[in-house]
């Protein structure tokens, strides 16, 4: 049998992306996040530097390993699996393959002098690796019928999602990202977090085609009220970012909104609706226990190389609450500003 090779693609190689983007819609281990695009938001958007391994053998990719080295002075130098996603790690289609790509990870995280290596896996790795247990993933199937889908949701989520409707809320699938920014914006400069940049969910939409869309609920006057933008991946929906007027909460334009998209979602044939990432004991987790998913951990595997512990960096940290209040005061213009300087070195 002929040696694996461990190669890395460039954002300049289309010809390579395609076949490893064929092969990530294959591997039933890789997710969206393994997308060959997200090499341009790593590199062009964030500026950070990209390492997307694949293993080879014979012309056949057997694995890959989307890589990206963040390197900041208020959050350290870590290289990431990936940063900006809910999942990552290796993708592979054997043990050996999987090995090899882990391998060269350490190797570049020693070679670039990265404290930590992040894999965010789904299923577990590495029993003998310090864990992050902060994360949770929300999965259920969507169910052929759209009433069967109404009535699966619990209760209170269903009567949210019916007040909804009763207050003549529409939504719209937007060609830009422009109503979802607004809404999004001011969602995360009222709890204190910066927003990552508009350009960059403006590159999601122009690198994913069909596959990233963005849905916005208006009340019964054209005012948009709320807001998502979701990725596709084979036969999944995955809302990922998110932002709410406040005349939402009374109209239920969240709930309506999820309901939604897992309407369309349902119409265009996927079967599974990734709720994505929450922390525990957050409103976020809570929302979606209130829909009827069930947490699932997620588990983030760290090999420390300059440092004692693993790396919490995330505004469950309690160093970072004064922080939090003092951008919650800070006009929205200069946060739109400044907040993608800090943002790109979170991950």
């Amino acid at each position: 049998m002929a040696a694996l090779q461990i190669k890395r693609l460039t954002a300049q190689d289309a010809a390579l992306a395609r076949r490893w983007d064929e092969f990530v819609l294959a591997c039933p281990q890789a997710t969206f996040f393994h997308r060959a695009g997200w090499l341009r938001m790593v590199e062009q958007v964030f500026k950070h530097q990209g390492f997307f391994l694949y293993a080879e053998r014979e012309g056949e990719i057997e694995g890959v390993l989307p890589l990206a080295q963040v390197k900041s002075m208020l959050f350290g130098h870590s290289l990431v699996a990936l940063p900006f996603a809910v999942y990552g790690g290796v993708a592979a289609l054997n043990d050996e393959a999987a090995a090899a790509l882990e391998q060269e990870a350490q190797a570049i995280a020693q070679r670039l002098g990265a404290e930590h290596l992040e894999f965010r896996n789904i299923a577990p790795r590495h029993a003998d690796w310090p864990k992050q247990d902060l994360y949770v993933t929300f999965r259920k199937e969507i169910l052929p019928e759209e009433e069967a889908n109404m009535l699966a949701i619990p209760r209170k989520a269903r009567a949210s999602v019916r007040k909804g409707i009763k207050n003549n809320l529409v939504s719209h699938i937007d060609p830009t990202v422009d109503r979802f920014f607004a809404l999004y914006a001011d969602n995360t400069h009222r709890h204190g977090t910066p927003a990552m940049p508009k350009r960059y969910f403006a590159a999601l939409l122009d690198e994913f085609g069909a596959d990233a869309e963005v849905l916005t609920v208006t009340d019964a006057q054209g005012k948009p009220l709320s807001s998502v933008l979701s990725f596709y991946f084979r036969d999944e929906v995955l809302p990922y970012y998110a932002g709410d007027d406040e005349a939402a909460r009374d109209l239920a334009g969240n709930d309506f909104k999820y309901w939604e998209l897992m309407r369309r979602a349902c119409a265009r044939g996927c079967k599974v609706f990734d709720y994505g990432r929450s922390k525990q004991g957050t409103g976020s987790y809570a929302f979606k226990k209130n829909w009827g998913f069930e947490p699932t951990p997620l588990h983030y595997e760290y090999c420390l190389y300059k440092r004692d512990a693993v790396p919490q960096n995330n505004p469950s940290n309690a160093k970072y609450q004064l922080l939090i209040k003092t951008w919650r005061r800070l006009p929205l213009g200069f946060v739109n500003w400044l907040g993608p300087f800090i943002v790109r070195n979170l991950g």
